[in-house]
Formats: structure tokens, sequence, C-alpha cells
């Protein structure tokens, strides 16, 4: 029997156009605007400084005049522009149900397609051992298939080298002169220092970091003796999973990692939308557009929910969607 074939670009956003992009842009219903915003250039108006507004945004000529801090209202432009920063490093390839490439290909082809859709540019810039292809933006569905296309085509050409997240976020910043909305997917499985930079990059644009994760890293079932291999430096070795002390000790192993990274998310002080290979993507883009919302709504100076109180990182307010 042939094995399966492997669906294309067009099969898989076609798919989704029709059992996720439809529900959000009903959930949506022409509001898109509160989720994703343009940089913003005319002034529209001033009003009353309130606790959560950005500083950079406040009149100092008229809190001088009036003894009262004002902030500056802009309308947005028209069109925005949103870049993918994708990492496609070898231990995307890993997952259970399936794998993580596969999520962040789907992830990508719904956010690019919902923005297209409404006149606006997304681009990409694609990391496997070192910053490879960049997609300059435009706003057709048609280069949402180029997208998705390059993505299922590239690999890692190393299994020798670790991920240098780094980089990516470093080398992003001069390819996007004007103020962005920029999607960072990736497991996060790096060498250290890419929080830093990804502190940097929130500085202009809006960041939000979508990490993606399989339950197996997190647990190990009881397998018996199995062969294990890291997915970017090829290095093997035999594991024991009947042994309870190896499948605890892997657990606990995970765990710090796991708070490492919360950590340097939270150092980062970006949004982040957490995505694995289990669930139901479109349930967690709904829940992720709600809290979004509720975003917006405190930056425009509302009151802030009660479950999001005391929730805040580096003076900015974590989102988090698990």
């Amino acid at each position: 029997m042939d094995a399966p074939s492997t669906p294309t670009p067009d099969a898989i956003l076609r798919r989704l156009e029709w059992t996720v992009i439809r529900r959000l842009d009903g959930v949506l219903q022409g509001d898109y605007r509160t989720l994703f915003r343009g940089a913003g250039l005319d002034l529209a108006d001033l009003r009353e400084y309130q606790h959560h507004d950005d500083v950079r945004h406040i009149d100092w000529n008229v809190t001088a005049r009036l003894q009262q801090p004002y902030v500056r209202e802009f309308t947005e432009d028209r069109e925005l522009t949103a870049w993918f920063l994708l990492d496609l490093s070898g231990s995307v390839d890993f997952g259970s149900a399936r794998s993580k490439r596969s999520v962040s290909a789907e992830f990508v082809a719904v956010l690019a397609r919902l923005l297209t859709r409404h006149g606006n540019r997304v681009g990409a810039m694609l990391y496997g051992d070192a910053l490879g292809e960049v997609l300059p933006p435009r706003g057709s569905r048609q280069h949402v298939l180029h997208l998705l296309q390059r993505m299922m085509k590239h690999q890692a050409k190393q299994a020798s080298t670790t991920t240098q997240l780094e980089d990516l976020l470093r080398r992003a910043a001069p390819l996007m002169p004007r103020r962005s909305t920029v999607f960072v997917v990736s497991d996060f499985l790096s060498t250290p220092g890419w929080d830093a930079a990804l502190a940097q990059l929130s500085l202009r644009h809006d960041v939000l970091a979508v990490r993606l994760y399989d339950p197996l890293e997190m647990a190990l079932p009881d397998l018996g003796m199995v062969t294990l291999q890291d997915a970017e430096t090829g290095e093997q070795f035999m594991v024991d999973t009947n042994d309870p002390g190896f499948r605890s000790r892997y657990e606990k192993g995970a765990e710090q990692q796991e708070d490492a990274l919360r950590e340097s998310l939270a150092r980062a002080g970006v949004d982040t939308l957490e995505l694995s290979t289990d669930e139901d993507l479109l349930a967690t883009l709904l829940r992720f557009v709600d809290l979004r919302k509720q975003r917006m709504r405190l930056n425009s100076g509302a009151g802030m929910p009660a479950h999001l109180k005391g929730n805040t990182t580096g003076g900015r307010h974590e989102l988090r969607v698990a």
C-alpha cells in the first residue's frame, strides 16, 4: 500500500479557511483591528492619562498647561504589516500526535490569511540552523501559499548545531523599518540570551511569542528501552523508560526547563500564546482573541479584569494562553 501523500499548501489552506478562518472571521465580525493595530500617524484626540497608558504618548505641553497628565490618541494606518519569525530548526519536527512544524504551519496559515484578506501584508523570516530565506511582505492569498510551501520545504542543514534564536531576533530588527506586528513562532529550545533580543524587538514592534510544545516533552510514558535522538545535534542514547526513577528525573528536568523558559519570556515582557500538538487550534485561537481584546481595553484605559490583576511583567501585563 502506498504511503499517504503529504497535503499540498493549497489543500491545507482550503481546509483551514473552511474550519478555522471562517469561524474567526465570524467572531471578529470586522473587528480584527482590536487585535492587530497599525503604527498610527495622525493625532485624533487627547484624553486624561490613565494607569496603563504608554508614557511615550503623554502630551507634555497640554499636561503642563492643565496640570493634569494627558495622552495623545492617534488614528491608525489603514495598512498593517505583520512579520512571522519562524524557527524551523530540527526540534520543531518532533511531535507525538503531530509535529510542532505542522502546528506552526497551521497557525501561520490562519493568521496570515486572516490578515491578508483584510488588505494587510505579511512577511516572514525562516530560521533553520541559520537565518535562511526572507519573504518580503505581500498581501495576496498566493503569497500565503508560497509562505506555507517554503515552511514545508525548509530544513535545518546541519545536525551538529544548537538553535541560536538570538541570531534570528537580532537580524530581524533591521529588516523591519516600520512598526509591525511580529509573531515569533518557536519552541524556544535555544541557547540562552534570546530574551534580551526579544525584549529589544518589543520596544518598537507589537510582539507575540508563539511557543510550540508537545506533551512528551513534559513527561515520558513507560515504553521500555528506547533510543532517543537529539533533533538538533544528532546525538543518540538508550534510555529505560520502564525505570520510575528515570521518568521522575526526566519530569524534574522538564519542570526546571519549563520554569527557566517562562522566566525568560517574562523578562522579555511580551504576550505569549502556547500551542500544543495535541490541542485544537481553533479553541486556542478563540481564547487568544478574548485575551487580546482584554489587552486592548487595558491599553485604552479601561479597568483591569480581576483575574489579570497582579499579573504584570516589566511594567506590562502578561496575557498567557495555555
